[in-house]
């Protein structure tokens, strides 16, 4: 769904860019400057900028379109909306909206614009169903020129964060609707961003210049060039020769990526490397819902957390790209940061819990209990190397503890068919990440399409879906920390979502690039920040 240009490096192109980096520094020093042009190495084309729609590029639409609000490190704050009130019972919204904006087609930006966007949008919603504020708003009303007002069906406390991603409750001028919607396609895209689409050739590069009537003022770096390169050693030559000068990367495209060679980039002056804080959790999900698998024990659950040498798997399979993850989120995600103890790579203590609940071995290279094997299932994605790698080194890793670990790769729409129908002991999976969590990962528990079967079987099952429905509807921030404290605990206690390594976004940018920074979400970068010494 969201993957960016993915980086290989050989050895003889490491040697061969690094002996090119002073014709590149050359250049660099002549043309960095502000009004530089920054060229981006893109993996796809940015196809339909339609913003409510889905196949779009999302770094792109992050430049030309935005939302009412912005998600930060520091909570929701200000964008094309100065401010909003919210009423007593959490069901309305009001917006008042940053007057003298305008499109790039210079249409105003207006209660009246928002209003159109947002219903285009819900005129579609069997599109958005996975973003749950399509399902509870109830009315959109202007109040005034500048004056929008959001009405919901219940309260949902996410409002605000999902109306702060990239899509689709973002704005384009109503003028590129085609017959007054944006459903079956667009005239134009214009948003009010800080770029604007000058020019697209597909598959082959799309040209966003400067918006200079940005309501936030002009960018520094006047041009940005998506350019379309096959990954690998094409997007290094390319480097090297200067046709690119920029390449970003997120999580979904770090199997490929060689750290070594990024750090001696780095070294030589020319280039800088950039990582962001972890912006999601790699896990593998516990089935606690399946009957008669030794999963369904929690000891179990807690052996395979014990029996994973993260250290090893962020250090040798990710090359030092991604970091060891003791819970299911990070401390920088919103409510998470409540000081649960991580589980240790410890074989000792593994066995430990299975000797106490009853999993024995007697000469036997497999434990047994009742007469049942220790024996279990772990569902990998066939086309990713790094999963079936870990697999095979958790598979040898639980062996010596007396449990055996049969894998299984099978293609990413088998897996989801697998979490769905809850036909799995163990699956590889992730967190939706920022700036979708923790409400998108953790409303995902109680759903049937997701992980429902993983909390199925757990004790604490229904009062854990109540807490999850209390925290979304809850206005009071207070209450809702500690629901969610409630909530990552039971989990994690559970051991039901086993995690392993954060991914996060990498950026290679010329030496000479300052004011590169990561917003609370892995698809976009805020380029209109950034500018040259």
């Amino acid at each position: 769904m969201r993957k960016r240009s993915t980086i290989f490096v050989a050895a003889v192109t490491i040697v061969m860019l690094l002996a090119g980096c002073g014709a590149a520094e050359n250049r660099q020093t002549e043309a960095g400057k502000p009004g530089q042009e920054l060229v981006y190495a893109t993996v796809k084309d940015i196809n339909d900028m339609n913003p409510h729609l889905y196949p779009g590029s999302m770094p792109a639409q992050g430049m030309v379109y935005e939302s009412l609000v912005e998600n930060t490190p520091g909570g929701i704050q200000p964008l094309l909306a100065e401010s909003w009130e919210i009423s007593p019972d959490g069901t309305v919204y009001t917006f008042h909206l940053r007057q003298g904006v305008t499109f790039h087609d210079g249409q105003p930006f207006n209660a009246e614009a928002v209003k159109q966007n947002i219903d285009a949008v819900q005129h579609n919603a069997a599109k958005h169903t996975w973003i749950k504020l399509s399902d509870k708003i109830k009315e959109t009303k202007v109040t005034g020129e500048h004056t929008f007002e959001l009405t919901l069906s219940e309260p949902y406390y996410p409002t605000l964060l999902e109306l702060s991603m990239t899509r689709p409750y973002v704005f384009l001028s109503p003028q590129d609707f085609l017959n007054g919607e944006t459903k079956d396609g667009v005239k134009g895209y214009h948003g009010t961003g800080p770029y604007r689409l000058a020019e697209h050739r597909t598959d082959q590069y799309a040209v966003f210049e400067a918006n200079t009537k940005y309501w936030n003022g002009t960018p520094a770096i006047s041009k940005i060039t998506a350019k379309v390169l096959p990954t690998g050693e094409t997007t290094f030559l390319a480097l090297q020769k200067g046709e690119v000068n920029f390449v970003f990367t997120d999580d979904r495209g770090t199997d490929s990526i060689d750290t070594e060679a990024m750090d001696r980039l780095a070294e030589s002056g020319v280039y800088q490397v950039v990582r962001s804080e972890p912006m999601n959790t790699k896990m593998i999900v516990a089935n606690s819902g399946k009957a008669d698998s030794p999963v369904q024990d929690r000891a179990v659950r807690e052996a395979v957390w014990h029996a994973i040498d993260r250290d090893t798997i962020a250090g040798q399979i990710f090359s030092g790209k991604e970091t060891p993850a003791g819970t299911l989120f990070s401390s920088n995600v919103n409510y998470a940061d409540i000081g649960l103890k991580p589980r240790a790579y410890d074989l000792q203590e593994a066995e430990r819990l299975l000797e106490e609940a009853g999993w024995t071995r007697s000469g036997e290279e497999t434990r047994t209990k009742g007469g049942k094997p220790l024996s279990m299932t772990l569902y990998y994605d066939a086309a990713s190397l790094s999963q079936k790698t870990e697999a095979e080194l958790i598979q040898n890793t639980v062996k010596s503890i007396g449990m055996k670990l049969e894998l299984l790769g099978e293609d990413s729409s088998s897996i989801a068919s697998r979490r769905a129908a809850g036909n799995y002991d163990l699956l590889f999976n992730q967190t939706w990440g920022l700036a979708y969590d923790p409400q998108s990962t953790v409303s995902a528990f109680t759903s049937e399409t997701a992980y429902y079967h993983a909390i199925k079987g757990i004790g604490r099952a229904e009062q854990l879906k109540g807490k999850i429905e209390e925290v979304m509807v809850t206005s009071d921030e207070e209450k809702r920390k500690a629901l969610y404290a409630d909530i990552l605990t039971t989990v994690h206690e559970e051991a039901l979502f086993i995690p392993l390594t954060n991914g996060n976004l990498t950026v290679v940018a010329p030496g000479n690039l300052q004011g590169i920074s990561f917003k609370q979400t892995q698809f976009e970068l805020p380029f209109e920040r950034m500018s040259f010494k």
